[in-house]
């Protein structure tokens, strides 16, 4: 934990960027119909079709408040290995090192 307090007392520098990457399964609906208020007291009711699940892939840099974010169908080392590489070609392609910080 000190090792990680340490990279964020760090000062900014744009050629080691420090992104926090974190990644996580979202449920996809879809609505079958308009939704319907019942009172005005009382929440809408809806009813909707489970339409599987999709994998996010985020990274942030906080110090410099830019992110990216990538959505994929699975969750596998393949995957997240693809959204590093975009790190490193696409996003920060000047960078001499990035510092990645994950849980």
């Amino acid at each position: 934990m000190e090792d990680v307090l340490s990279v964020y007392q760090q000062v900014y520098d744009p050629r080691r960027p420090q992104i926090c990457l974190d990644e996580g399964s979202k449920q996809v609906l879809a609505d079958t119909r308009e939704r319907l208020a019942i009172r005005k007291d009382q929440p809408e009711r809806y009813e909707y079709e489970r339409k599987g699940t999709v994998n996010l892939f985020i990274a942030t840099e906080p110090l410099a408040g830019k992110w990216a974010l990538a959505v994929t169908e699975r969750r596998t080392r393949v995957d997240w290995a693809h959204f590093v590489r975009d790190l490193v070609d696409v996003y920060y392609p000047d960078a001499e090192k990035i510092v990645l910080v994950m849980d």
